[in-house]
């Protein structure tokens, strides 16, 4: 078996399984022998279906691709249902738990052809609470989360795509620390059925992946959004650098990777300029969290009746705080929300893409929190999409990224633009 194998993008990988090259068994085998060889380690991995993933990748080596992510195995956050292996949420009130049923977004990549390997950790019910995964470039550092597994696994090559959810920064926080792409489309963009809710307005369905062409194509797989021409000649884009309000509380090596990527990409021939967030955006740094509280306790109500001595401490204090939020505290925030998204599609008149921070630093030390989301609440409340680019490294030597956002419902011009930019850093 070859050890480049694991190392193959996703496309790379299905480009080789329809021109015969490669089998889907061997891509298979390959990432469940990097499973097994890293998992005891990292614990990216809430459940591994080996033997199931074989029989579909023996199976879709005798059938016509799909598609072009035909033959590529994919790893799913355990908050999504899937009908032939657990779903357990990170909790011991599901231990065992067996759906009826596939996730929406499960159902879809089944169909186009690819490979349901397994449940990746995540945090309790996606919130606070982390699973004992490991950053893969520094097993004492927290990789992120809530999509803790999703980003690891994809990371240490275990797997070329995963699937995650962003409810505050779940998708691009944890990408930043892992030094992968993450991708968080416009709100909506992905059915949620069968998916585990925290909140209906911010939950959000993301992507892991190590290149843009690959969170491109499994983002047309399960939204149909438009694939963008890759081998095109692209624009320079016209990008505004925001900084925020909360550029302090960034780090030393997060304000000197954004500033020289700012600078790389003017040099590459973007007309990049200084932009400020209007006022009402810059309110929802508070007012996501009130909304997501608001909404999680109630997601949660028949789990905190029945069995609340199963909910860790952590989260039953966000649960309680959430239920202390009154109905004209969660309407004025839902109102700030709304203004907010007007005047940034007024401000996005200016600019093709924003720069800004991916997280405050590096993955911090040990597995007792995974990191803090205030670079990510306000994107996820506008419902803009965001992408992750690996972009230098902090202190200790782990990446660092830079997060580009674009207007609601752009994703395939943020794609672009991104893949621009990706190549314009280097």
């Amino acid at each position: 078996m070859s050890p480049a194998i694991p190392s193959l993008s996703a496309a790379e990988a299905a480009r080789a399984i329809r021109a015969g090259r490669l089998t889907c068994e061997s891509l298979v085998t390959a990432c469940l022998e990097r499973i097994a060889a890293r998992d005891g380690e990292l614990a990216a991995w809430a459940h591994v279906a080996r033997e199931a993933a074989l029989a579909q990748a023996r199976a879709l080596d005798r059938q016509p691709a799909r598609g072009p992510l035909h033959g590529v195995p994919v790893g799913i956050k355990d908050i999504f249902d899937t009908a032939d292996m657990p779903t357990e949420h990170n909790s011991p009130i599901y231990r065992g738990n067996r759906p009826r049923a596939d996730a929406a977004a499960v159902a879809l990549l089944r169909q186009a052809g690819c490979v349901i390997l397994g449940k990746t950790a995540t945090a309790e019910f996606a919130n606070m609470h982390p699973p004992a995964t490991r950053n893969p470039r520094n097993a004492a550092h927290t990789p992120g989360g809530s999509s803790s597994g999703s980003a690891a696994a994809v990371a240490d090559h275990m797997v070329p795509l995963a699937l995650g959810t962003q409810t505050a920064g779940s998708v691009i926080r944890p990408a930043a620390f892992c030094g992968v792409i993450g991708l968080k489309p416009s709100f909506g963009s992905i059915n949620r059925t069968g998916v585990k809710p925290v909140s209906d307005t911010l939950d959000t369905i993301g992507l892991f992946a190590n290149t843009v062409e690959d969170a491109a194509l499994a983002l047309n797989l399960l939204s149909s959004r438009r694939i963008p021409d890759f081998a095109a000649k692209a624009a320079a884009p016209r990008i505004g650098f925001v900084r925020t309000s909360r550029w302090k509380d960034a780090d030393a090596s997060t304000h000197a990777v954004l500033d020289s990527a700012a600078k790389r990409l003017a040099s590459a021939g973007a007309d990049v300029r200084d932009a400020a967030l209007p006022a009402a955006a810059e309110a929802l740094f508070d007012q996501q969290g009130l909304i997501m509280n608001f909404e999680a306790a109630r997601a949660l109500a028949w789990e905190q009746s029945r069995h609340r001595e199963a909910i860790s401490a952590r989260l039953l204090k966000r649960l309680d705080e959430g239920w202390a939020v009154s109905r004209e505290q969660y309407d004025n925030a839902l109102q700030t929300a709304r203004d907010a998204r007007r005047q940034f599609a007024d401000l996005m008149r200016s600019y093709d893409l924003l720069l800004t921070p991916g997280a405050r630093g590096e993955a911090p030390l040990g597995l007792a929190s995974t990191g803090d989301p205030l670079f990510n609440r306000v994107w996820t409340l506008l419902g803009v999409p965001c992408i992750t680019l690996p972009w230098g490294s902090g202190p200790q030597g782990l990446p660092l990224g830079i997060q580009l956002v674009s207007a609601i419902e752009q994703d395939t011009t943020l794609l672009a633009h991104a893949q621009w930019a990706a190549t314009a850093l280097g």
